[in-house]
This record gives structure tokens, sequence and C-alpha cells, in this order.
């Protein structure tokens, strides 16, 4: 394979290793080529982005190759590094749109949130759903791992929505703080459990939600119980 052709490598175009979920993740991570047909550079890119999209997710960053993107939207190699500029610039336009969605569907979550009092549940199942089948769980890691950090700017005011429509809920001694664990635990519970949860869960013979099920009855917990951190003793926080 030619190094141009692997996105997010590590050192020499090694892949990032990250689990890809379900054991037909590797079968079904290229599929049958494509016809080529004419289109506009808009469609081109749009296309290439939703086709390396479906491989991260089918496969893993590995699966994320221009040859593989190229037989699933019927386009040359060269085609695609011309509407990217280069494999790096399709992995970060890539990046960049799924960062976009989980900012949505953060703010989805606010919204949500702030419009129903009883729906800590569905806040819970919104940010699951964006690491899981919307990909973000997957993403992250890549990220990570490619040490990308500042592909993950683009959330960070989402975050912080998510965190002010609960303190607007929440009263109360360190109510913030409080607001802040409970936003943390959501969001890594929902990455771990994206990336490995499936795995666990059938070694431990769990339902697909349990971790879903676990983190909402936390939720009201995380929000109520004392803080006891940044230095405040217990009696001071209670």
């Amino acid at each position: 394979m030619k190094k141009t052709e692997r996105l997010g490598g590590v050192g020499k175009g090694t892949a990032i290793p990250v689990v890809a979920r379900g054991k037909y993740a590797k079968s079904s991570a290229t599929g049958k080529k494509a016809p080529r047909r004419k289109r506009s550079a808009e469609e081109a890119r749009e296309e290439s982005i939703m086709a390396a999209r479906s491989l991260l997710l089918e496969g893993g960053p590995g699966a994320v190759t221009v040859s593989n993107i190229g037989k699933r939207v019927g386009m040359s190699h060269g085609n695609i590094i011309h509407h990217f500029g280069s494999a790096a610039g399709l992995q970060a336009s890539l990046m960049g749109k799924m960062v976009d969605d989980l900012a949505e569907a953060l703010e989805s979550a606010v919204e949500q949130f702030r419009e129903d009092p009883d729906a800590p549940r569905t806040v819970v199942e919104q940010v699951f759903d964006a690491f899981d089948s919307g990909g973000a769980g997957q993403l992250a890691a890549w990220i990570v791992l490619a040490r990308d950090f500042e592909h993950l700017e683009p959330i960070r005011d989402a975050v912080r929505s998510l965190v002010g429509a609960f303190a607007e809920k929440i009263s109360g001694p360190h109510a913030e703080e409080r607001v802040k664990g409970a936003v943390l635990t959501i969001a890594i519970s929902a990455f771990g459990d994206a990336v490995i949860g499936p795995h666990l869960r059938e070694m431990l013979d769990m339902e697909d939600d349990e971790m879903r099920r676990l983190t909402s009855n936390m939720l009201p917990l995380l929000i109520t119980m004392p803080f006891h951190g940044g230095g405040a003793k217990p009696d001071e926080a209670a």
C-alpha cells in the first residue's frame, strides 16, 4: 500500500489500532466497487467523506484508505486527492465533519434537557448514540492516538452548553462542579462503551444497553451527592 493511501497513520503509515465493532467489520470494510459517474466537486467531496465515515465505522482507521474510498464512490485515487489536496486533507475533512456532527448532537441534548425536566435518560441516550452509531467513539480514539487534539476544539462550546443546561436545573453548593462531574461521566462512559463496550459486555454476558442503564441510574446521584473535590472538606460540601 502506498504511504499516501493510508489515513490517520502513526509513524511510517501504520494504522491506528482502534477496536472495530462487530464480527463483520473487516469483511464489510471495502465492499463492491461502485461504477464511475460524473458529479460536481461538492458532490465528490461529500460522497468521499461519507464513504470514509462508513469505512471508519465498519473497519476502523485501517480501513480508511484512498483506495477503499475510491472503490466505494467510483472515483480514481488521483481524483480523490485532487478534491482534498492530499490523504491528510481528506482525513482532516472527515474529522471536521464528524466533530461537527458530535457538536450538533450535544447541542440537541442541551435543548432536550432544557425543554423536558425528565430528560436525563434521553440526554444519556443521545450522547451514547452520538458516540456509538454516530461514530464519535471511533473518531475520538483516532484523534487521540494520532495526537490531533486540535480537532476536538469545535466541541468545546457544545460541552460547556451541556454543563450550562444541567446547571440551570441544579441548585445548592458546588452545583457547577457536580454537573461537570456528571457530564464527564456521561461522555467517558459513552466513549468507552462505543470502543470496547460490545466486547466487555459479551465477556460478562450483559445486555447491549447495560452501560446506558447504569449511567442513567448514576446520573441523579452524581448531581445530588455532596461534592468533595477541589479541596472542599466533606462538612463544607454537605
